[in-house]
């Protein structure tokens, strides 16, 4: 009989995120728990945060991360992905970080579990994307003539692609505002509060400005 698997769950919520566009702690634990005992798992402990998912330097993740490096555990249970990060590149460098650590991520929404053989090629994506990230954003930003045309664009390419992404979710303006500013992200002009009006160009280049009352 194999052994069964040592995992640590990780929880995450941001003091300034909404509760209808994220899951509670308890929500989060609840969902990792029944997983555990469903696959018959052992949650070998469960660390959790309450900050902003801009960045990885979070204490619990460590905690979870240093673990399954030392051989606590071998995988981190989240209930979706967005708990780990909001940032696609950071989300490709865990990734990479994990498989040369030997280490495994599970996320319960998206059905990832980068130890099954389903997962193991978007494992490998992961991987490669965090060799070419940096040097796509910096090509999207250097006109292809290799003169500026026009008022160059002052939201980043990630950013800009992060906000229509969430509005084709659904995501109303205000959820979207209320999300960049606990992140701390700099408004187009430079400012630290993000407004529905702030978003309204970078939605309409992709055609998905909102309708009248949409917010």
């Amino acid at each position: 009989m194999s052994r069964p698997r040592p995992v640590i769950g990780y929880l995450r919520t941001a003091p300034r995120e909404l509760p209808q566009d994220r899951p509670s702690l308890d929500q989060q634990r609840a969902g990792i728990v029944d997983a555990v005992e469903g696959n018959g798992w052992v949650l070998v402990s469960v660390e959790q945060d309450q900050r902003s998912g801009r960045s990885l330097r979070r204490p619990g993740l460590q905690r979870a991360l240093d673990a399954c490096r030392e051989g606590s555990a071998e995988a981190i249970v989240v209930a979706r992905l967005d708990r780990l990060t909001y940032s696609p590149a950071d989300l490709a460098q865990l990734m990479a970080g994990a498989a040369r650590d030997g280490l495994h991520i599970v996320a319960l929404k998206e059905g990832l579990d980068t130890a099954e053989a389903d997962s193991a090629q978007s494992l490998r994506i992961f991987t490669e994307a965090a060799s070419w990230i940096p040097s796509a954003l910096e090509r999207a930003a250097r006109p292809l003539s290799g003169r500026p045309r026009g008022r160059p664009s002052s939201t980043p390419v990630e950013v800009a692609e992060r906000i229509r992404s969430m509005r084709r979710e659904g995501t109303t303006l205000q959820a979207i505002c209320d999300v960049l500013n606990d992140e701390g992200v700099p408004t187009p002009r430079g400012g630290q509060r993000w407004r529905p009006t702030s978003l309204r160009s970078i939605l309409r280049t992709d055609g998905s400005s909102p309708g009248v009352g949409q917010a």
